[in-house]
């Protein structure tokens, strides 16, 4: 399915016309055009990629996944690569959506690899900032971008809250190990993801900004500059709390190692005063006379010592911290 859009001189003229008609508009002074596409073949970009001079080599990575996040310049048109990404709250687990768009100076194809990016948010976003649609495909493309780039900043804001509550897990009285393990793994594991699609948007978004592109005009800069700013902030973000992840993981298990050497101690403590008496008793055992032997003051010397020394050692285990 294909969605269209025809802008002339910044006011919106058409849209959802065929795609065979845009070779038509695209003569028109001040005419600016949008075609989206889910999931196309080469075939399918094959009569659009002739009228607008589309590289061989762009349409492949367009239907290609798992291309990296990019920005490739080619002498009729520039071809970039992006990711959309979305965070499930209660798992902690992060998606992604892959998108392809070919930048002409009259016109902007998207090409999502899957609907599940909401191109439908995308152009909400056109029609709530449709004052600033004379600036052609540079209108186009910062909504597009702005909307990405917004996905980013909510992901990150959403994995900090819930690090901020694995944090306060650490010092629980009662944790469950198992589950603060899973979660934190599930956790890195989607920064890692998020890294992997927010870093290479910096150089991404820098280089549309070049004057030599005529995307970013005077009017239409600072708002490539916001998206810009937003992209430096949830990389910055991103590796902060990556880093936080694993401090996170490391206090828990320096925790476990002290609550760890703190049972030990106890049981090594109490294993100590337990073998007081039986070391008496066994040695008052032996089918030998000694003081007291086959008399009740042998009994009571022998239970004195028990609890004098068990008390001893007791009150010494205590006083080191150890019971």
């Amino acid at each position: 399915m294909s969605r269209t859009r025809l802008y002339r001189d910044g006011v919106l003229a058409k849209e959802n016309f065929p795609v065979a008609d845009i070779s038509d508009y695209l003569p028109e002074p001040g005419a600016v055009i949008w075609l989206d596409m889910c999931a196309p073949t080469e075939d399918d970009l094959a009569a659009i990629s002739e009228e607008l001079g589309l590289h061989r080599l762009a349409v492949e990575d367009a239907v290609q996944k798992h291309e990296r996040s990019k920005l490739d310049r080619y002498d009729t048109h520039s071809f970039l690569t992006a990711y959309a990404v979305h965070l499930d709250e209660k798992t902690g687990v992060l998606s992604d959506t892959e998108l392809a768009v070919f930048i002409t100076k009259k016109a902007l194809v998207t090409v999502r690899k899957s609907e599940d990016f909401a191109i439908g948010e995308v152009v909400e976003r056109w029609d709530a900032s449709s004052e600033l649609a004379g600036h052609g495909v540079g209108f186009l493309l910062h909504g597009l971008l702005d909307y990405v780039v917004d996905g980013y900043f909510e992901s990150v804001q959403s994995l900090d809250e819930q690090i901020e509550a694995l944090e306060d897990m650490v010092f629980a009285p009662r944790v469950d190990h198992k589950d603060m393990q899973r979660r934190s793994l599930a956790l890195r594991k989607s920064l890692v993801m998020l890294r992997r699609v927010v870093l290479p948007m910096r150089e991404v978004v820098n280089a549309l900004m070049r004057p030599d592109l005529a995307l970013a005009d005077e009017t239409m800069r600072p708002y490539y500059q916001d998206v810009y700013d937003h992209v430096l902030r949830a990389s910055e973000w991103t590796e902060s709390l990556r880093d936080l992840v694993t401090t996170i993981r490391e206090t828990q298990l320096t925790i476990q190692g002290n609550r760890l050497n703190s049972i030990m101690k106890k049981v090594t403590s109490w294993a100590a005063i337990i073998a007081v008496p039986t070391a008496v008793t066994g040695f008052y055992g032996q089918n030998v006379p000694y003081p007291g032997f086959e008399q009740l003051t042998g009994f009571w010397v022998s239970s004195a010592v028990i609890v004098g020394i068990s008390l001893g050692l007791y009150v010494l285990f205590r006083r080191n911290d150890w019971l």
